[in-house]
C-alpha cells in the first residue's frame, strides 16, 4: 500500500505528497497559494502520561464511551462525528496551516483539579489563532487547556485515510496558571493519534526521479554509485533537541530517593550536499558539515514492517538518550541513561525536501520524534538486542519477538521500563555544589560515516517546584557530553582526550589532571563506549539473534615504582555502589575490573553481584585516583570483555611520571 507522509511540528513548513493517485476522494478547492483539503470521520486516539497528570495535580477519570480495545500503542479510541470536518491548505507539497472547521470526539474525558473540573467529553481539535501549523484541544467549556503539536501523518488506503501517527498534546499556559504550576506550561502530557476520511484532497506530485520505497527504485542507498565516480554515503545530523520531565518514582525533592524520568523530544537533519560540501546544521563548525558530498537516502522502516530494501530487512534508525553531572572537582559521571527508542517513520520536513515516502528519510529531510511519542513503552527495547557499530537489531529474541516468530509481541514495558531514569539526589545543586548537568541525545543510523554529528548535548537545570522536577536546557551543541568535558581539539593543560576507532566500534579516553598543592595530583579519567561490542549472533537478517554485545571489562593505567597512588575509585553511573568496578593496584598498574575475586576486597565491607556490569555502548564509566607524581603522555589499555582479538586495546593518554615530586 502507497503511502504520503505529511510531516509537522513546530516552524515546520513541509508536507511531501503521494506518488499515488487519491482515488475517488474529492478534489480540494483550488486557489491562490494552494489547495484545501478536507478530513472529517475516523477515530482520534489519546495516551495520557498520567503519571505526569496526577504529579501537577490532574485526576483523569475513565474514558467516556471510548471503544472497547486500545490501540497497539495503548492509545484509548474514540469516534470522531461524521457531520465535523477540519481543512488545512497545501501548497506544492508544503503545508501552509490548518484554517478552520473542527474534528470533534464522540466521547472523552472528565479531568479533576482542585478547583474544579474540566470537561472534555466530545472535545475538539481545532485550528489555533497562535500557530496554522497547532491545533487546540477544546473542552465543552469552549476553552482551549492543551495544545498539538509535531503531528506525524501519512495518507493512507490509496489517499481515502488520513493517519496520524503520534502528535504531542501539550498543557497550555492558561491550565498551568490555573494549576499553579507554571513549570508545567508546554509539557507534553499526552500522546494522540487520529485516522480520519479523506473528505476533499489532492496530488502533489513528487519530482521525477524521486526514491520510490514501494519497490526500491531511484533510491540512493548507501554504496550505490553517484554522479562522476562518486559513493553515496549515509550521514545522519542531530539538529536538535529538547528534554522534558515525564514522570517520578517517589519523588520528594532535592534531598529525596526518588527517580526521575526524563525524555527528549529530539530533531534530525539528512546531509544535505549533492556533489558539494554544504552546511547541514548551522553554527556547529566542522561537525555541522558532512564529508560525503553525495548524502544517501537512509531505510526508516517501522518493525515487523519486512522485508525491505536496501537490507531485506526492516531496518530503521535508533535513539538514545544520556545525562551526565560534571562535579566541582572536574570528575564527569554518567547519572542515567535509557533504552533504545527504535524509530517507525520519519515526517521528511524541511522546505527543500521533494521525498514523499514516509519509510525514508531523503537528502537534505529533517524528522522529529516528540517527547510523548519517545515515551511510548511499545517503541522502547533494551540496548543488549543492537550491534551498534552495525546498527543491527535482533529480532529474534527481543523483547518484541521472543519466540522468533516474525510477528509482534508486546514488550510488557511499564512507564518506568527502558527510560532513562536519574536519582533525584544526583540533579540539585543543593547536594551538588559546584556542579553543571549535561543531557546527551543520539541517532543511530546504519552505514553513518560520523556518529559525533548524529549525536547532540545541551547544558541542563533541574527545579524541583514540589510536586515535579522542571528542566531547562541551553547552548546546544553537536557531539558528544565527553567531548564537551574535554575537547580533543583544544584540550588545555594537563588534559587528554583519545579517541578508540576499530571495526568493532568507537570508544574514547579522557583525562584531566588536577594540581591539588602539596605535591599531590588528581587523575579523573573518563571512558566513554559509543559503539563498541564483541557482537555474537546467530542466524542473518531478518531473523538475525543479538547473543551478546558486551564491550569492556576492564580499564588499567600503568604505575611505575615508587608512585603512590591514593583514593582510586570506580563510578559506572549507578545508585548502587556495589556495581562499581573493582580496584587492583599492583603489578605496576592501576587495574579496575569486574572481576570480584581481587585480593582484599571481600571484606564484609562489599556485597558484589555474581557479575559486575561490562562498560557497554552508549555509556561512560569514570575513574580517578590522586598520586603523588605529575602527568606525562603514557598508554592506558581496554580489555574487551568477550574472547576474541585483540583481547586488549591501547589508548593513548595521560599517566603519572616515573618519578615522585
Amino acid at each position: 500500500m502507497r503511502k504520503i507522509l505529511l510531516g509537522l511540528a513546530i516552524g515546520v513548513t513541509c508536507i511531501t505528497a503521494a506518488l499515488s493517485a487519491i482515488g475517488s476522494v474529492r478534489p480540494g478547492t483550488e486557489r491562490a497559494g494552494g489547495q484545501t483539503w478536507s478530513v472529517g470521520g475516523g477515530e482520534v486516539g489519546v495516551r495520557w502520561n498520567r503519571d505526569l497528570a496526577s504529579d501537577i495535580g490532574i485526576q483523569i477519570a475513565p474514558p467516556i464511551a471510548a471503544f472497547a480495545d486500545n490501540d497497539q500503542r495503548g492509545h484509548e479510541r474514540f469516534a470522531v462525528r461524521l457531520s465535523d470536518s477540519l481543512q488545512f491548505r497545501v501548497d506544492k507539497g508544503h503545508l501552509k496551516g490548518f484554517e478552520h472547521g473542527s474534528l470533534r470526539a464522540e466521547g472523552g474525558y472528565v479531568l479533576q483539579l482542585r478547583d474544579g473540573n474540566i470537561d472534555l467529553t466530545n472535545f475538539r481539535l481545532v485550528p489555533t489563532p497562535l500557530n496554522p501549523l497547532h491545533l487546540d484541544v477544546v473542552g465543552s467549556d469552549g476553552q482551549a487547556w492543551f495544545y498539538v503539536d509535531h503531528l506525524m501523518y501519512e495518507m493512507a488506503d490509496a489517499g481515502r485515510t488520513f493517519a496520524v501517527r503520534t502528535m504531542d498534546m501539550r498543557i497550555s499556559p492558561r491550565l498551568a496558571a490555573r494549576l499553579n504550576q507554571p513549570l508545567a506550561a508546554d509539557l507534553a502530557i499526552a500522546d494522540l493519534e487520529l485516522t480520519g476520511n479523506v473528505l476533499a484532497g489532492g496530488l502533489v506530485q513528487a519530482p521525477d526521479g524521486t526514491c520510490n520505497t514501494d519497490n526500491g527504485a531511484n533510491c540512493n542507498w548507501a554504496g550505490t554509485a553517484a554522479p562522476n565516480g562518486g559513493t553515496y554515503r549515509a550521514d545522519l545530523f542531530m539538529e536538535s533537541f529538547t528534554p522534558q520531565y515525564s514522570r517520578c518514582q517517589s519523588c520528594s525533592g532535592a534531598a529525596g530517593s526518588g527517580k526521575v524520568v526524563f525524555t527528549p523530544s529530539s530533531s534530525l537533519k539528512n546531509n544535505v550536499n549533492a556533489g558539494s560540501v554544504q552546511t547541514t546544521v548551522g553554527g556547529q563548525g566542522s561537525l555541522g558539515a558532512s564529508s560525503a558530498i553525495w548524502a544517501a537516502d537512509i531505510p526508516w522502516f517501522e518493525k515487523f514492517s519486512g522485508p525491505n530494501q536496501p537490507y531485506g530487512n526492516d531496518q530503521h534508525p535508533f535513539l538514545i538518550w544520556n545525562m551526565y553531572r560534571i562535579d566541582a572537582n572536574g570528575r564527569i559521571r554518567q547519572i542515567a541513561r535509557s533504552g533504545v527508542k527504535h524509530a517507525f517513520v520519519t515526517i521528511n520536513s524541511g522546505a527543500d525536501c521533494p521525498y514523499p515516502f514516509s519509510h525514508v528519510l531523503g537528502r537534505g529531510c529533517e524528522d522529529t520524534y516528540a517527547t510523548g511519542n519517545n515515551d511510548s513503552s511499545t517503541d522502547l527495547g533494551p540496548r543488549r538486542e543492537i550491534i551498534p557499530a552495525t546498527n543491527q537489531w535482533g529480532r529474534c529474541g527481543s523483547i518484541y519477538d521472543p519466540g522468533c516468530t516474525g510477528s509482534y509481541h508486546n514488550p510488557g514495558n511499564g512507564n518506568f521500563d527502558q527510560r532513562l531514569m536519574a536519582d533525584e539526589s544526583q540533579l540539585s545543586t543543593d547536594n551538588n555544589p559546584g556542579s553543571h548537568w549535561l543531557f546527551e541525545s543520539w541517532y543511530l543510523a546504519r552505514e553513518d560515516i560520523n556518529i559525533y554529528n548524529s549525536m547532540g548535548t545541551v547544558d541542563t537545570t533541574q527545579h524541583w517546584s514540589g510536586s515535579i522536577w522542571g528542566i531547562s536546557a541551553s547552548n546546544y551543541k553537536l557531539g558528544s557530553a565527553i567531548d564537551r568535558w574535554v575537547d580533543p581539539s583544544a584540550p588545555g593543560a594537563n588534559a587528554m582526550n583519545t579517541e578508540l576507532a576499530t571495526s568493532e566500534g568507537h570508544a574514547k579516553v579522557a583525562v584531566k589532571v588536577t594540581d591539588l598543592g602539596g605535591g599531590k595530583w588528581r587523575y579523573n579519567y573518563a571512558v566513554m563506549n559509543f559503539d563498541f561490542a564483541r557482537a555474537q549472533t546467530q542466524g542473518a537478517e531478518p531473523n538475525l539473534r543479538v547473543v551478546s554485545n558486551k564491550g569492556f571489562d576492564a580499564f588499567k593505567v600503568p604505575v611505575p615504582s615508587g608512585v603512590k597512588i591514593l583514593s582510586p575509585a570506580a563510578d559506572v553511573g549507578d545508585s548502587n555502589p556495589n556495581l562499581n568496578w573493582t580496584v587492583d593496584v599492583r603489578g605496576g598498574f592501576v587495574n579496575w575490573s569486574t572481576d570480584t575475586s581481587v585480593a582484599g576486597i571481600g571484606d564484609g565491607t562489599h556485597t558484589f553481584p555474581a557479575q559486575l556490569p561490562t562498560l557497554d555502548w552508549g555509556t561512560l564509566y569514570s575513574f580517578s585516583f590522586i598520586s603523588n607524581a605529575a602527568p606525562v603522555a603514557g598508554t592506558a589499555t581496554l580489555h574487551v570483555a568477550l574472547a576474541g582479538s585483540p583481547a586488549t586495546y591501547g589508548v593513548a593518554t595521560l599517566v603519572p611520571a616515573g618519578s615522585s615530586h
